[in-house]
């Protein structure tokens, strides 16, 4: 695709305003020049790309109905939002986006006055757009909220509770499904089409209410007339289910038609109560390589616009941990058919494919639900099943409930693998993985671990397998130090750390991804370097052993301090009146922004260079 060194139109637009003031003739050549840019700039930049090709003209025909940040778009996820953070003033700095300092990569509601509400984890937008309608509306406020949620967002169950809560109140709310997993036929998109025209009427709507006024003096000529009406839209709409939950539904419609999107807001605008616009777009639109593999183009690195295929990553001979884990997962499968895999809904993600491909009868995917996956995971241990969660460690916040309740309590055989664990980058603070430490040490019969490395990752995932309760593994995102991995399906002794150099004065505790740099750092300092391997149960008797025969204590870990593995060693000390210094290294108590996750660590002072600085500024 061509990337023009100037954009007539689109560089006109300085925020939605400018959209609003150009004659509606003009918006399908913007949208041909936002297309254009976003295509450029990802290119450049790298990001989140198909999914904001397919919301082009939706988002162009969201500023332009609707008097923006007046009236408040919620987005969903925020993959699919970067037309939006186009179209409102930061177009010349989106070439930094998910860099250290630049845009954010997904709505942030301190960045722009048109980023209603933050997200990044999916489900949410209409919950969070029916509190601000409400809130709104008690204020005496007329404002338009509109919650934009993709086909894919709307399996979470979050999303049919606020739909089942939102169709009993009168509140001023629009929920738009972005749908990208359908195609329309020429003569179905232009029935609907034809349809939507009248249901959204304002003629239709006045003759709906003023007959619900007339016929409601005469209920059993109403009953039919409703019934009529809802029997004969069942027909002809897939809404039923929209309008049972109290919505006025209205769709499916072409949602790259901008004349037909523009029409049928304008006159959604002018409807009061909740209201359900389905639209089918195209993930990928307008640029062939995405349309043909929207998957692939989903998140991508900076690439070249002019090849038909995105560049394929040379073979690294250290495999990332979440390759290791899949590895895992089908060896550990060939030898045990209880062994059943759970994802929901990040198959690539989590490294699921070539299980999913081998074994596709032991394979679940259960779409974005994990408080299901977790329940779903518990019901299959009380029937003899293994079950294998593979889930961000951010996302397992999600299903707390459940894996307290449904999994712990019970002391059911659960693995939960938890990917993206500590800081992740460029997604910044919604997808880090900065408090599993916390969350799960405080939960009873849990066990979890930290590898250090690719092989001790393999170990394990074999220990918490074989392990009769609740356990876990968590690993960061991308490639570890590099250790060889045995192919065997080997176990460790549960609660036993090992001491990988032998120091004297300092010893260093150190879980996970802190032991490779905790150990350059201790041998700087002539220290003792633990590789602790278990936040849950601790080495108590190494940790009291350490204690009595050094100066000082550092823990060192990729969470949050509060509730971390540092703290549990705190409390052993003080329970064992244990009095000594005691520096304990983690994720600070803020949210770290996005950079790449060497520049975040380095902020952090979990680099070399910062553990260093901390251990020697102390000792001193």
């Amino acid at each position: 695709m061509n990337n023009p060194t100037a954009y007539p139109l689109l560089d006109t637009v300085a925020s939605p305003a400018d959209v609003r003031a150009l004659p509606k003739e003009l918006l399908k050549p913007l949208c041909k020049e936002l297309r254009e840019f976003l295509t450029h700039t990802v290119s450049v930049s790298g990001g989140h790309f198909s999914a904001g090709l397919g919301t082009v003209e939706l988002t162009v025909a969201l500023h332009y109905v609707f008097d923006t940040p007046t009236d408040q778009l919620v987005w969903d996820v925020g993959h699919q939002a970067y037309p939006h953070k186009i179209l409102t003033g930061r177009k010349d700095r989106m070439t930094s986006i998910r860099t250290l300092g630049g845009v954010c990569a997904f709505p942030n509601r301190s960045e722009s006055p048109y980023d209603a509400f933050g997200v990044g984890h999916s489900s949410t937008s209409i919950s969070a757009a029916l509190g601000m309608a409400v809130a709104s509306e008690l204020k005496g406020e007329q404002k338009q909220m509109v919650a934009i949620i993709g086909d894919g967002s709307i399996t979470g169950g979050m999303a049919f509770e606020a739909m089942n809560h939102a169709g009993a109140m009168d509140a001023n709310l629009l929920v738009i499904l972005n749908d990208n997993d359908m195609s329309i036929s020429p003569n179905v998109g232009a029935m609907n089409n034809y349809l939507s025209k009248i249901l959204t009427s304002r003629l239709y709507s006045s003759v709906r209410e003023e007959s619900k006024k007339v016929l409601g003096k005469m209920p059993s000529v109403w009953e039919l007339a409703r019934r009529t009406e809802e029997h004969v839209k069942g027909m002809i709409v897939p809404g039923t289910l929209f309008e049972e939950l109290g919505f006025n539904y209205i769709g499916p419609i072409d949602g790259h038609d901008i004349d037909m999107l523009v029409s049928t807001l304008e006159s959604l605008k002018h409807i009061s109560g909740p209201r359900f616009l389905h639209i089918v777009t195209k993930k990928g639109k307008g640029y062939p390589p995405a349309e043909k593999d929207p998957l692939a183009y989903h998140g991508v690195p900076a690439f070249d616009p002019s090849l038909d295929s995105l560049p394929k990553a040379a073979p690294s001979p250290h495999p990332t941990y979440t390759e290791v884990f899949g590895n895992w997962l089908c060896d550990m499968a060939a030898v045990d058919e209880r062994l059943l895999g759970i994802t929901p809904a990040m198959r690539e993600g989590s490294g699921l494919v070539k299980f999913s491909e081998q074994f596709p009868k032991r394979y679940f995917d259960v779409a974005i639900a994990e408080q299901h996956a977790v329940t779903l995971a518990a019901g299959m241990a009380c029937q003899g099943g293994k079950p294998v969660v593979a889930i961000y460690s951010t996302f397992l916040q999600r299903a707390y409930d459940q894996l307290i309740h449904d999994v712990a309590l019970q002391d059911l055989d659960v693995l939960f693998a938890l990917d993206r664990a500590g800081l992740v980058g460029p997604d910044g603070p919604t997808h880090a993985g900065s408090f599993d430490h916390s969350y799960l040490a405080c939960i009873p019969n849990m066990v979890i671990m930290a590898p250090a490395d690719e092989d001790e990752c393999r170990k394990m995932l074999t220990t918490g397998y074989h392990y009769h309760g609740p356990a876990s593994v968590r690993y960061p995102r991308g490639k570890g130090p590099g250790a060889p991995v045995n192919a065997s399906l080997e176990s460790l002794p549960i609660g036993k750390a090992e001491i990988r150099h032998q120091g004297s004065r300092i010893a260093i505790l150190a879980w996970g991804s802190m032991v490779d740099p905790a150990l350059t750092v201790g041998k700087q300092l002539a220290a003792t370097v633990v590789n602790m391997r278990f936040v849950k149960p601790l080495d108590e008797a190494l940790i009291l052993k350490l204690a009595k025969s050094h100066e000082v204590l550092v823990t060192v870990e990729e969470n949050v301090l509060a509730g971390g593995a540092g703290s549990l060693v705190n409390a052993l000390l003080q329970q064992q009146r244990i009095l000594m210094p005691v520096l304990n290294i983690g994720l600070p108590d803020s949210y770290i922004e996005q950079g790449t996750r060497e520049q975040l660590l380095a902020i952090c002072g979990l680099d070399n260079a910062g553990l260093l600085q901390k251990i020697e500024a102390f000792c001193a």
